[in-house]
C-alpha cells in the first residue's frame, strides 16, 4: 500500500514538471570518458607531487617524536639534568637572575652607564665561566665540587646585581640632596 501511494506521489509531481527526456547527443559517453580520465590524470599528478612531501612530513614527526628520547641519552651540562631538586634549583636561579637584570636595564641612564656597563661585562665573564663548568660538568660525571662551583656562579651573579642596583639607588640619593641643597 505504500509502494501504491509513493507511487502515485511520484506520478503527480512529474505530471506537473517538464522532464527532459531527449537522449544526449552521439559522442556523449566518450566525451564524458575523456574528461574522467583527464580528471584522474590530474589527481595522479598531484598524489605524485603530495606524496614526497608526505613522505617528508612523516620523517620530521618521527624526528620531532624521538628528539626528547635523543636529548635525555646525551648529558646537557647543566644542574636540570642531574636532578629535578636541581632542575628547580636552577629555574629559581635563572629566573631572578633574569628579574634582576631587567631592573637592571632600567636603571641604565647617563648617571648610571658606566656602573651597568661594567655589571654587565662581568656578567658575561661569569656566565663565560658557567659555559665552562657545564663542560667540566659533564666530564666529571656530576662531581659534587662542580655542582657547587656551578651554584657559586649562580649567586655570584644575583650579589653582583644587587650590589649593582644598591649602588645606584645611593647614586639616586646622593643625587636628590644634592638638588635639595641647592634649592
Amino acid at each position: 500500500m505504500k509502494n501504491n501511494h509513493l507511487e502515485n506521489h511520484l506520478k503527480k509531481l512529474f505530471q506537473n514538471e517538464k522532464v527532459d527526456l531527449a537522449e544526449p547527443k552521439e559522442g556523449h559517453q566518450l566525451r564524458f570518458m575523456q574528461k574522467l580520465q583527464e580528471q584522474n590524470k590530474q589527481q595522479v599528478k598531484r598524489l605524485i607531487f603530495w606524496k614526497p612531501l608526505a613522505i617528508a612530513a612523516s620523517f620530521l614527526v618521527i624526528i620531532a617524536l624521538s628528539f626528547p628520547f635523543l636529548n635525555e641519552q646525551s648529558p646537557k651540562g647543566d644542574l636540570a639534568s642531574i636532578s629535578p631538586e636541581f632542575a628547580q634549583t636552577q629555574h629559581f636561579f635563572t629566573s631572578t637572575i633574569k628579574r634582576e637584570l631587567e631592573n637592571l636595564k632600567r636603571e641604565k641612564s647617563p648617571e648610571t652607564l658606566v656602573l651597568v656597563e661594567d655589571a654587565l661585562s662581568q656578567m658575561e665573564n661569569l656566565e663565560n665561566d658557567y659555559e665552562k663548568l657545564k663542560k667540566d660538568l659533564v666530564k666529571s660525571g656530576n662531581d659534587e665540587r662542580v655542582i657547587h662551583a656551578m651554584i657559586q656562579n649562580f649567586q655570584s651573579r644575583i650579589e653582583l646585581l644587587q650590589q649593582v642596583l644598591e649602588q645606584i639607588e645611593q647614586l639616586k640619593e646622593l643625587k636628590l640632596k644634592s638638588h635639595e641643597t641647592t634649592i
